[in-house]
């Protein structure tokens, strides 16, 4: 197939994101992909209370809902996922697994709907059409003929509900095993880490209402205008209640820059100046960042409730006193003054509250940073009151409430209590393999049954080489899918593609639900007739594959549970702490419940919040070396490529390219528009990704950025952070070199 990058074209990037240019280019992809009327069924029935979740981003919606409560990036992942392009089976017939593995990200994604389960026989390098029936009886038979539980690894997306979230881990340990890594593992485990041993709960403090009332914002290595751009809506109501917003990121991210908010005509015309401030932080600068505003803020502590709600301030006080200021300028590569005028920001804001995504989450010292981040926090009483606390802004919808149901592979024995109880056998207690676990252990041999519940699993990990060939040992993967992708052409010796219905379409067994980035559940319910006759919901494949596995289950009703997921959600009330009258309540909705939100109360192991000691360590690169960070384009989610532009930097029609300071390309005797190959330096060895186009742009010194899925070959499987074991795809030591036309055939 030709280079999709042959086209590529580099403008200057922009300085505001939304607009009228947004609202074309969404509803052009929507009429693409499913033409006029299909988008009008679709697009005005996202994120209303009677219609369903976005498959995309897990923002929350507020109480009053604009007829159109979607974001130009949230059209695209519904026009890909309704879209009316179909996959045959004369597809597949024409098309071997190894030709499929040469296919871009984007060429998979744009073939259409999986209309029927697929099966890759031992020695073939063809998908064929089988039924469920003889799907399920595939999968039993290589679980049950593996030596223990263990060699089986159970993935997870997302995007899987509730429902089928909860039916999924219980299928996983009724079979013996924890093995239960999902996409959590790659982004904000670090973020539970930190704030599960600091405030005693994994999740954000904060709701929407917070948001709007706070005096004080922090943005912290997040690009709303791409990642949530409904967050964008948020912030300029913030702005308009007085709020202050600080940005904190090594790119200038036009979103933050100015909005022009596409669904007020006030918007349109001028847009809303978002950040007040900008602070162009060195990658891996962010915990001296904090350390130092708390030091120059010790003054101003809130002493009573730091008595009355908190644990090892001294401690951390004493260390504070320590720090080098000339360590936290190099490492921050910002200025003094830039750190006292913030400083001074926050000494006169009443409310704070700091949000963050990836770029805190994957460095080797994420958890200690964002345990710096809760010091900051705790030190002004910023926890628990209005307008104030942590907001970690979760990736897919329903990516947090996959966790709450169980969706996690240490289990906390009051769950695992819960479960044995309501159902009646005994849950393995061992803890399971996470996803760089579960890599490893493909690797070694360990895994032998790779089973995945949505997502990309190939495209979304680290080290690409080494989880393609980890996979590629396995004697069975099943993915459960609704568009094709890479995955399924990186398979063990036999594979399943099993097709499943999607968030937008209807499903006999009822409503499903979901819960979003601020711990607010709801329901969801798909308008649109199934892409195909026969296919299946995830919870009725999860079902349907249990019934074959465990026959006539005298511990779970997995028939009842495929024929109405009411039943499943009665069972979830009794087994997970705040989902009481779960069916009654469901279709209003609700807000679990959030101790150190609610009560100020902090279930730690000491019982109060936890002011913690965090060493800083300055990351320095070795001499003519680049840290580089992984970043989306504004045409994709996750490792769905919706286009091939990056409209806000400045790109069309191209994915490989390389964004780098003009003066640290000078320094390197490269200029705008050279090709280069970036390779990044491990104890093991040298990783290559090649053939990128260099862009001069105004990123932080010292640093660089590209797209992945496209650069995850460089970063390391055993690169990960302390702790929460997530890929330190933030903070990739890479070294330019220049790409010869062999080297750019080649890639």
């Amino acid at each position: 197939m030709a280079d999709e990058d042959e086209g590529l074209r580099v403008g200057p990037p922009k300085d505001w994101a939304g607009g009228l240019p947004a609202v074309g280019h969404a509803m052009r992809m929507a009429y693409e992909q499913m033409g006029a009327r299909r988008t009008v069924l679709t697009l005005l029935r996202v994120n209303q209370k009677s219609g369903f979740d976005c498959p995309g981003c897990a923002w929350p919606e507020g109480e009053h809902r604009s007829p159109a409560e979607f974001c130009e990036n949230g059209a695209k992942a519904v026009a890909e996922e309704a879209t009316t392009r179909r996959l045959s089976a004369g597809f597949f017939a024409d098309h071997p697994v190894g030709e499929l593995a040469t296919m871009s990200d984007y060429w998979l994604g744009q073939q259409g709907r999986l209309t029927e389960p697929l099966y890759k026989d031992a020695g073939s390098d063809r998908y064929r059409p089988i039924g469920w029936a003889e799907a399920f009886r595939i999968v039993a038979e290589e679980l049950r003929a593996l030596e223990g539980p263990d060699e089986a690894v159970f993935y997870t997306s997302g995007r899987t509900s509730n429902e089928a979230a909860f039916a999924y881990q219980l299928l996983v340990r009724r079979f013996g095993t924890n093995n239960l890594p999902d996409c959590s593992n790659m982004c904000h485990e670090s973020s539970g880490s930190a704030l599960t041993e600091t405030l005693g709960i994994g999740k954000g403090t904060v709701t929407l209402e917070d948001l709007h009332r706070a005096e004080l914002i922090f943005v912290v290595g997040q690009n709303p205008g791409t990642n949530h751009p409904r967050m964008l809506s948020a912030l300029e109501r913030a702005k308009r209640g007085g709020a202050r917003i600080i940005a904190v990121n090594p790119l200038p991210e036009a979103g933050l820059l100015r909005f022009k908010n596409p669904q007020r005509p006030s918007g349109l015309a001028s847009g809303t100046a978002l950040a007040d401030r900008f602070l162009q932080i060195r990658l891996n600068g962010d915990m001296a960042l904090f350390q130092a505003l708390s030091l120059l803020l010790l003054d101003s502590a809130d002493r009573e409730f730091i008595e009355e709600h908190t644990h090892g301030f001294a401690e951390w006080e004493r260390h504070l006193a320590a720090l080098d200021w000339a360590e936290v300028l190099e490492a921050t590569g910002l200025s003094r003054a830039e750190l006292e005028e913030t400083a001074g920001e926050v000494r006169g804001a009443r409310s704070v509250v700091v949000c963050w995504a990836m770029g805190l989450t994957q460095h080797r010292n994420s958890v200690a940073t964002i345990r710096e981040v809760v010091n900051f926090l705790l030190l002004r009483g910023n926890v628990g009151r209005p307008g104030a606390g942590v907001c970690p802004v979760r990736g897919h919808s329903n990516v947090q409430g996959d966790r709450t149901m169980g969706i996690y592979e240490k289990p906390p024995a009051d769950f695992l209590d819960a479960l044995e109880a309501e159902f009646g056998f005994a849950p393995p207690r061992r803890h399971g393999l996470d996803t760089v676990e579960a890599i490893r252990a493909m690797r070694d041999g360990a895994v032998k049954v790779f089973f995945g519940m949505g997502g990309n699993f190939v495209r979304a990990t680290p080290d690409s080489e080494v989880t393609e060939a980890a996979l590629r040992r396995t004697r069975l993967t099943v993915q459960v899918s609704t568009k094709l992708n890479r995955s399924h052409a990186v398979c063990g010796e036999r594979a399943l593609i099993l097709p499943a219905l999607g968030r937008t379409e209807r499903d006999a067994a009822g409503y499903v639900t979901v819960e979003d980035s601020m711990g607010l559940v709801h329901a969801s319910r798909g308008r649109l007739g199934p892409a195909a006759p026969g296919l299946l919901s995830e919870t009725a494949i999860v079902c349907g594959l249990a019934r074959e596995l465990f026959g006539d289950d005298p511990h779970v009703p997995w028939a009842e549970f495929e024929r109405d997921y009411g039943a499943v959600r009665d069972r979830i009330a009794r087994v997970i702490p705040g989902f009481a009258d779960f069916n009654a309540r469901a279709e209003a909705g609700f807000a679990l419940p959030n101790a150190p939100r609610d009560e100020r109360r902090f279930p730690t192991a000491t019982g109060r919040a936890n002011f913690t000691v965090n060493r800083l360590e300055v990351l320095r690169v070795p001499p003519g070396r680049l840290l580089l960070q992984t970043v989306r384009s504004h045409d994709q989610y996750n490792t769905t490529i919706y286009g091939l532009d990056d409209r806000y930097r400045g790109v069309k029609a191209g994915r490989r390219v390389l964004f780098v300071h003009p003066d640290d390309l000078a320094e390197r005797d490269l200029a705008d528009g050279d090709v280069v190959d970036l390779i990044s330096e491990w104890p093991d060895g040298e990783r290559k990704a090649k053939g990128f186009r260099v862009i001069a742009y105004p990123t932080a010194r010292g640093c660089c950025a590209a797209y992945f899925p496209e650069t995850n070959v460089l970063v390391p499987l055993d690169s990960v952070a302390e702790t929460s074991n997530t890929p330190t795809s933030k903070s990739v030591v890479v070294r330019l070199a220049r790409s010869s036309p062999r080297s750019r055939a080649a890639r």
